[in-house]
Protein backbone atom coordinates (compact mmCIF):
# COMPACT_ATOMS: atom_id res chain seq x y z
CA UNK A 1 0.00 0.00 0.00
CA UNK A 2 3.00 2.52 0.25
CA UNK A 3 3.73 2.03 -2.86
CA UNK A 4 0.80 3.03 -4.00
CA UNK A 5 0.49 5.77 -2.15
CA UNK A 6 4.05 6.66 -3.53
CA UNK A 7 2.76 6.58 -6.57
CA UNK A 8 -0.40 8.93 -6.14
CA UNK A 9 2.19 11.54 -4.31
CA UNK A 10 4.37 11.45 -7.18
CA UNK A 11 1.46 11.88 -9.66
CA UNK A 12 0.18 14.68 -8.08
CA UNK A 13 3.29 16.54 -8.08
CA UNK A 14 3.92 15.80 -11.67
CA UNK A 15 0.82 17.40 -12.20
CA UNK A 16 1.53 20.71 -10.22
CA UNK A 17 4.58 20.57 -11.85
CA UNK A 18 2.91 20.67 -15.45
CA UNK A 19 0.42 23.03 -14.26
CA UNK A 20 3.57 25.03 -12.61
CA UNK A 21 5.53 25.40 -16.30
CA UNK A 22 2.19 25.73 -18.74
CA UNK A 23 1.21 28.66 -15.75
CA UNK A 24 4.70 29.99 -17.25
CA UNK A 25 3.82 29.66 -20.56
CA UNK A 26 5.41 26.67 -21.45
CA UNK A 27 3.58 23.98 -23.82
CA UNK A 28 3.57 20.33 -22.43
CA UNK A 29 4.74 17.89 -24.80
CA UNK A 30 4.52 14.70 -23.11
CA UNK A 31 4.58 13.35 -19.58
CA UNK A 32 6.49 10.11 -18.60
CA UNK A 33 8.61 9.35 -21.54
CA UNK A 34 10.37 6.44 -21.16
CA UNK A 35 13.27 4.45 -23.30
CA UNK A 36 15.42 1.66 -22.47
CA UNK A 37 17.40 4.20 -20.26
CA UNK A 38 15.32 5.52 -18.62
CA UNK A 39 12.55 7.99 -18.05
CA UNK A 40 11.97 12.07 -18.42
CA UNK A 41 8.90 13.27 -15.90
CA UNK A 42 7.94 16.41 -18.67
CA UNK A 43 8.59 17.42 -21.80
CA UNK A 44 7.93 21.06 -22.45
CA UNK A 45 8.52 23.88 -24.94
CA UNK A 46 9.49 27.00 -23.54
CA UNK A 47 9.51 29.57 -26.21
CA UNK A 48 12.24 27.54 -28.58
CA UNK A 49 14.08 25.66 -25.88
CA UNK A 50 12.91 22.15 -25.05
CA UNK A 51 12.87 21.15 -21.58
CA UNK A 52 13.26 18.48 -19.68
CA UNK A 53 12.10 18.16 -16.73
CA UNK A 54 12.72 15.84 -13.89
CA UNK A 55 9.98 16.27 -10.89
CA UNK A 56 10.82 15.20 -7.19
CA UNK A 57 7.84 15.19 -4.37
CA UNK A 58 9.28 14.80 -1.12
CA UNK A 59 7.71 15.60 1.94
CA UNK A 60 10.42 14.88 4.48
CA UNK A 61 13.38 15.99 2.85
CA UNK A 62 14.15 19.90 1.96
CA UNK A 63 15.85 20.98 -1.39
CA UNK A 64 19.12 20.42 -0.34
CA UNK A 65 18.30 16.75 -0.99
CA UNK A 66 18.08 16.92 -4.44
CA UNK A 67 21.85 17.11 -4.56
CA UNK A 68 21.60 13.35 -3.95
CA UNK A 69 18.39 12.39 -5.45
CA UNK A 70 19.14 13.58 -9.17
CA UNK A 71 22.70 12.47 -8.99
CA UNK A 72 25.62 12.40 -12.24
CA UNK A 73 23.70 9.01 -12.33
CA UNK A 74 20.46 9.89 -12.81
CA UNK A 75 21.20 12.97 -15.24
CA UNK A 76 22.84 10.98 -17.39
CA UNK A 77 19.82 8.69 -17.56
CA UNK A 78 18.00 11.83 -17.88
CA UNK A 79 20.33 12.97 -21.01
CA UNK A 80 20.27 9.99 -22.79
CA UNK A 81 16.73 9.47 -23.03
CA UNK A 82 16.45 13.10 -23.73
CA UNK A 83 18.44 12.35 -27.08
CA UNK A 84 16.32 9.33 -27.53
CA UNK A 85 13.29 11.52 -27.81
CA UNK A 86 15.49 13.95 -29.70
CA UNK A 87 15.89 11.05 -32.53
CA UNK A 88 12.34 10.35 -32.89
CA UNK A 89 10.89 14.05 -33.17
CA UNK A 90 13.51 15.57 -35.70
CA UNK A 91 11.32 18.80 -35.78
CA UNK A 92 12.94 19.45 -32.52
CA UNK A 93 16.32 18.85 -33.38
CA UNK A 94 17.41 21.87 -33.92
CA UNK A 95 16.18 23.74 -30.51
CA UNK A 96 18.05 24.59 -27.86
CA UNK A 97 17.49 21.80 -24.95
CA UNK A 98 17.42 22.36 -20.88
CA UNK A 99 17.59 20.18 -17.94
CA UNK A 100 15.41 21.13 -15.51
CA UNK A 101 14.50 19.92 -11.47
CA UNK A 102 11.04 20.86 -10.09
CA UNK A 103 10.96 20.28 -6.57
CA UNK A 104 7.15 19.65 -4.91
CA UNK A 105 7.09 19.98 -1.18
CA UNK A 106 4.13 20.91 1.24
CA UNK A 107 5.84 24.52 1.89
CA UNK A 108 5.55 25.11 -2.39
CA UNK A 109 7.20 24.15 -5.68
CA UNK A 110 10.21 25.17 -6.64
CA UNK A 111 11.42 25.13 -10.06
CA UNK A 112 15.01 25.43 -10.67
CA UNK A 113 15.83 25.99 -14.56
CA UNK A 114 18.78 24.92 -15.72
CA UNK A 115 19.70 22.44 -13.05
CA UNK A 116 22.17 20.31 -14.70
CA UNK A 117 24.03 20.54 -18.31
CA UNK A 118 25.38 17.62 -20.44
CA UNK A 119 29.14 16.68 -19.53
CA UNK A 120 31.67 17.82 -22.21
Amino acid sequence: MADAKMSEKGRAGEAAAAFLLENKGMKILEKNFRSKKGEIDIIALDGDIIVFGEVKTWEAYGIEALEHSVDAKKQRKIIETSKYFLYLHREYKYMAIRFDVIFVSPSGITHLASAFTEGV
